[in-house]
């Protein structure tokens, strides 16, 4: 049947609604719980599915939803299930991979008949693959272990001592990550939760450790760029000049844009972990698990094998930030040595310029100086030309007089205009 959530949710004194308004109020019951009798087999696969693979998926889910005469989940709803093969198929949607869960009773063969055979269509790359067998209490309860791994077998009491669960975390001949849950008398709501509770567990580990391959890459080249960036902090200390400094600086520009554009290619992938890591903690404490003696326990082993994973993406993403942080304060500090070095350039090219206006005010006084004299003999030579035309016309004018008597005044009078001309220039 659909899970049509959002068509229940009714008009409000006939208020017009926000178009969200059913997304909101359908999140809270997403992907909730299922009932499981006992007992029972739930096969969970977990794959990733990008964007354009996702509606791929939808499509394809649709069309096996027709095929099996029931509507399907439509644009918008992201789980979904129909009664296939004498069971229950369940189809979700994630952010970055789709779920595809099916239960059943138990088969005579290894497994129960299941719609993974040759006609389903795989929405992307398989992440996650769980086998949960809900039984009952064996007598004895070593002979329910014995499928196990007793190296890495965790056993434990949940849901409040009404059940035991154990897994290996190992992949069963089908590919499985095997967990076996026993119960008396367990009711379907517990047992439904309960097995959705650590099929999440194993599910979001794994989706969580797909951020250690990428921190196991990313080490080299940190390691790398962390010894760079020690050797320019190292021939910062011996840096003399501008040249100098400027070479360190495209050097560490270099490293930063470097370190930048590895850091934005992880940082999906870390904040994925970090939020999966979050939500396996949270789910291990929602089981109550409580340990059996002679056995691991789940939290155990989670901490010993997952959580140093865990603490390796989260030491990379730390390194690559505080290498960012000191590569931005080392180009800060040589920035400075640049910018005052070119000041110091600046301050020493005005005071040549400076001084080379002195020499060419100098230059124009002395040059203004003999001006005066050479106008003087010009216009004095003019004046002796004029005493002589007049003297030759019959005035009694002595030409070489009147040329000494013109020189005081001529002078004067070009000195004056000289500074007056200065003076307007200097305002």
């Amino acid at each position: 049947m659909r899970d049509d959530h959002a068509d229940l949710v009714g008009s409000t004194f006939g208020f017009k609604a926000h178009p969200q308004r059913p997304t909101l109020l359908g999140e809270m019951h997403a992907r909730p719980f299922h009932l499981i009798d006992t007992p029972r087999i739930i096969l969970h696969l977990a794959f990733a599915t990008p964007p354009e693979a996702a509606a791929s998926d939808r499509a394809a889910f649709e069309r096996l939803c027709r095929s099996c005469g029931v509507p399907g989940p439509g644009a918008e709803i992201k789980h979904h299930h129909l009664v296939l093969h004498g069971g229950t198929l369940r189809w979700e949607q994630h952010t970055e991979y789709t779920t595809y869960t099916f239960d059943a009773a138990p088969g005579t063969g290894r497994l129960p008949e299941h719609p993974f055979a040759s006609g389903f269509v795989q929405p992307g790359l398989l992440v996650a693959a769980v086998r949960v067998d809900v039984l009952p209490m064996p007598d004895l309860l070593d002979v329910g272990l014995e499928p196990f791994d007793p190296i890495s077998l965790c056993v434990a009491r949940m849901a409040g001592g009404e059940a035991i669960a154990a897994t290996d975390f190992r992949q069963d001949a089908d590919g499985f990550t095997r967990i076996r849950v026993f119960g008396e008398d367990l009711a379907p709501t517990r047992a439904g939760a309960l097995v959705q509770r650590l099929i999440e567990i194993e599910t979001y580990r794994t989706f969580a450790l797909l951020g250690l391959p990428q921190a196991q890459k990313l080490d080299p080249a940190v390691r790398r760029m962390e010894g760079e960036l020690v050797e320019i902090s190292g021939a910062m200390r011996t840096a003399r000049g501008l040249e100098d400094n400027q070479v360190l600086l495209e050097r560490l520009s270099r490293l930063a844009a470097e370190i930048e554009a590895e850091a934005a290619a992880s940082a999906y992938r870390f904040a994925a972990t970090r939020a999966y890591n979050e939500i396996v903690n949270e789910r291990l404490a929602s089981v109550q698990e409580e340990r059996l003696p002679g056995y691991g326990s789940w939290q155990g082993f989670l901490q010993r094998r997952f959580g140093p994973a865990m603490r390796t993406c989260k030491a990379i993403e730390d390194r690559q930030a505080s290498l960012a942080t000191r590569i931005a304060r080392a180009a800060n500090l040589l920035r400075t040595r640049v910018d005052v070095e070119l000041e110091q350039q600046n301050r020493d090219l005005l005071l040549s310029m400076n001084l080379r206006a002195r020499l060419q005010l100098r230059l124009q006084q002395t040059v203004e100086g003999l001006s005066v004299a050479a106008i003087t003999y010009y216009v004095v030579a003019l004046i002796g030309k004029v005493a002589e035309g007049l003297h030759e016309a019959g005035f009694p004018v002595d030409p070489a007089i009147a040329s000494a008597i013109a020189v005081p005044p001529v002078i004067v009078g070009l000195w004056l205009l000289v500074q007056r001309v200065r003076h307007k220039h200097a305002e």
